[in-house]
């Protein structure tokens, strides 16, 4: 319901810009305020304006999905898109119907609509609405993760057993309440009253889930709550292919540019292959080799598999600037291309430490349900795993995005991984 009241008080603001577009538009083209009261014109403008009226609600509907999951935010893409598609809607009708039309009229309202609808989502993005919560858990990590989540507003945090007086909270607020817990009488009569008094009142896992973008760990039993939802996406997973297949293939010659530049500067940095090769763990298990430039002294490994360390005495000189940039994953496009890796997914991990994972860290294959990709959810929210417990952090992202992969999601994950790549955030 609340996604429903964003986005509907979204369209309803896009549509109040694009009256007061035309409205302006008219002002300047015809010099009255009111298009259809133009000498010489008159009602002759208004199918165009029904046009570009009824392609804008066409529009918003076609959009609306786009938000993705989690918390809904005003989204610049969303507005550049509704405002092409009513024009390109307008511009078809208009070409089939041989209407009336301005050149100027349509320059005008377009151009201050697009603008108009990107300053709204400025401005709302600066105040971002939040979400009051009241939790019922003992759980002291979750509730700490939701009180500092950006969207939420955590009034009170119950504990499932206590014996005391419960008063009412107020209006609108959501009571969350962990399924796992074992409720006091007194707090399971306060749910029940709640609930009859019309509060919203959902699992704490489907909460958090959309205020964090991660999937609680302890509130997974037998692991088919992740492997379900994915029966959605199947349907997709062609596309995801043929995208990523497409993307690489049109970029190649970038690639290409920069690889040369990069094999030139490991050939000259340190004696060793240009070429890092190492078995890792793909989608259902399968293992293969994946491709890096190499950043490290050829006998790093030695002593066998081990994390990369903050300033790590086995880089070689530019290594570290390698792999701040995300220069030294370039080849790993040729995984991409031979349908080993993706563009988007969990990050591929090392043969020794999945055997290890899996046996000291619930769930963890799930995340080989996919492809393994360049960037994904982990990567862009989380910094660089460097032990078991940074690792199951992790694995709450990998599992958010398993759970949710589409390609909204997945151009969310490219966009924020630009940055990500300019920054050197979370490499190492």
């Amino acid at each position: 319901m609340r996604r429903v009241r964003f986005l509907m008080s979204q369209t309803l603001a896009d549509l109040g810009i694009l009256v007061g577009a035309v409205l302006i538009g008219s002002q300047v083209t015809f010099g009255t305020w009111l298009p259809w009261r133009a000498p010489g014109i008159g009602t002759q403008v208004l199918p165009v304006l029904a046009f570009m009226l009824g392609g804008a609600i066409v529009m918003s509907l076609i959009t609306a999905g786009t938000s993705g999951p989690g918390v809904p935010r005003p989204s610049y893409g969303r507005a550049v898109g509704i405002v092409l598609g009513t024009f390109a809607i307008t511009s078809l009708l208009v070409l089939v119907t041989r209407v009336y039309f301005s050149r100027s009229l349509l320059a005008y309202t377009f151009a201050l609509w697009g603008a108009g609808c990107i300053v709204q989502r400025i401005i709302r993005r600066r105040r971002p609405w939040t979400e009051d919560l009241v939790l019922l858990t003992a759980e002291k990590k979750l509730a700490d993760d939701l009180v500092v989540a950006p969207h939420s507003n955590v009034l009170a945090v119950i504990d499932p057993q206590t014996e005391d007086d419960l008063e009412p909270f107020p209006s609108g607020a959501t009571i969350a309440v962990d399924l796992r817990a074992l409720l006091a009488e007194r707090v399971a009569q306060y749910v029940s009253s709640c609930d009859i008094a019309g509060y919203n009142v959902r699992p704490l896992a489907s909460v958090y889930e959309e205020h964090t973008g991660r999937v609680t760990l302890v509130h997974l039993a037998e692991g088919w709550e992740i492997s379900t939802p994915m029966l959605r996406t199947v349907p997709y997973l062609p596309g995801k292919r043929a995208f990523d297949l497409i993307a690489t293939i049109l970029t190649l010659p970038i690639w290409l540019l920069l690889g040369a530049g990069v094999a030139l500067a490991v050939k000259l940095s340190s004696p060793g292959p240009i070429i890092f090769r190492q078995p890792r763990v793909g989608k259902e298990d399968r293992p293969f080799t994946m491709y890096k430039f190499r950043t490290m002294t050829a006998d790093a490994e030695d002593d066998g598999p081990q994390f990369a360390a903050e300033n790590d005495q086995r880089l070689v000189r530019g290594g570290g600037f390698l792999r701040k940039s995300r220069l030294d994953e370039l080849p790993q496009l040729w995984n991409v291309l031979k349908g080993e890796m993706s563009l988007v997914g969990p990050r591929a991990e090392q043969v020794a430490f999945v055997a290890q994972f899996k046996r000291a860290i619930p769930f963890y294959a799930h995340r080989h349900l996919v492809r393994p990709g360049l960037t994904g959810w982990a990567q862009v929210n989380y910094r660089y795993a460097d032990d078991t417990a940074d690792t199951v952090e992790k694995l709450t992202y990998d599992l958010y995005y398993i759970k949710h992969m589409s390609p909204v999601l997945d151009l969310q994950i490219l966009w924020r991984s630009l940055w990500t790549v300019l920054s050197g955030a979370g490499a190492r």
